[in-house]
C-alpha cells in the first residue's frame, strides 16, 4: 500500500473496503487510480471481522 500511511477501514464488503480505499487514496495521496498491485495488497490484508 502507501508506504508511513496506516489508514484502516472496517467495511461489510470487499466492494465497499476498496471503494473506501480508492477514496482515501485519492484525497490523501493524490492517487486518481487505484493500481491492481494496490487492489490485490488490500485484498492480501483483508481480515474478517
Amino acid at each position: 500500500m502507501v508506504p508511513g500511511c496506516d489508514a484502516r477501514w472496517v467495511c461489510a464488503s470487499d466492494d465497499e473496503i476498496l471503494s473506501s480505499v480508492r477514496n482515501h487514496t485519492a484525497t490523501a495521496h493524490g492517487l486518481t487510480d487505484l493500481p491492481a498491485e494496490v487492489r490485490e495488497a488490500v485484498r492480501v490484508h483483508t481480515l474478517p471481522a
